[in-house]
């Protein structure tokens, strides 16, 4: 059987979201999960080390995943941006990295030491303390659920700059990752519309159809034709 193996933990950095490792036995592809996060990931295949920034994405889709690569990945917090590669800019793409060894990198104009999961942080705070790393305090307040003293438009239009997706987009790329969750769990289709606030099982599905590119019943069952670039507490087999 192939399959794509995570494993991910949250993180006490206020910059990064979630911190994973991967590593793909027997897959050459998988179904991309969207996402409201931009990312740094690091990976090795056959003795080779690459890295590359991802950006948020919309919608799901399918990706390559090199066969028998092994990766270590960071997702930084909603608001978050390098100072050199804007947010917005990176929404549905992102861009290789250049390496200077097998150990560092290049971003920013410098060079950085390639982490492990463990010490992802380590590198997090490097890259703010030599401000290569920027965030908007007013999409941070909002994001911890704080009214600003400034207008709705004028909150809209910060978030938007800053993240190149609208707080309404954001919301339901997580409701629907949530779900998903859920759904691997064992959670019943009628128990995850009522807990998540869906309008109805059809609405439900919509969304895990354009932003997981899963069923309900796949999602509960482990199947789907595929992997699927989520960690779901198990496996990503196809």
């Amino acid at each position: 059987m192939s399959a794509l193996r995570f494993r991910t933990r949250a993180s006490d950095s206020p910059w990064v979201d979630t911190v994973w490792t991967c590593t793909s036995d027997r897959v050459t592809e998988m179904t991309s999960v969207a996402t409201p996060c931009w990312g740094l990931v690091f990976w090795e295949r056959e003795g080779r080390p690459y890295a590359a920034v991802t950006g948020p994405e919309t919608r799901t889709g399918t990706a390559p995943v090199p066969e028998g690569a092994s990766f270590v990945g960071i997702e930084f917090a909603v608001g978050t941006s390098l100072r050199a590669l804007p947010t917005p800019a990176l929404v549905g793409g992102g861009a290789v990295l250049p390496r200077d060894t097998r150990r560092s990198f290049q971003l920013a104009g410098a060079r950085w030491e390639s982490p492990g999961p463990d010490d992802a942080e380590a590198l997090v705070g490097r890259l703010v303390r030599a401000g290569a790393m920027v965030r908007d305090p007013l999409v941070t307040q909002v994001r911890r659920g704080h009214v600003p003293a400034v207008s709705q438009r004028t909150v809209e239009r910060r978030f938007r700059a800053a993240t190149g997706l609208t707080q309404g987009a954001v919301r339901q790329i997580e409701r629907a990752r949530g779900a998903a969750a859920l759904l691997a769990a064992g959670l019943p289709v009628g128990d995850v519309v009522g807990k998540l606030g869906y309008a109805d099982e059809p609405h439900l599905a919509r969304a895990l159809r354009r932003f997981v590119g899963r069923t309900a019943g796949q999602l509960r069952e482990g199947t789907g034709g595929g992997a699927l670039g989520l960690d779901l507490g198990q496996p990503a087999t196809s």
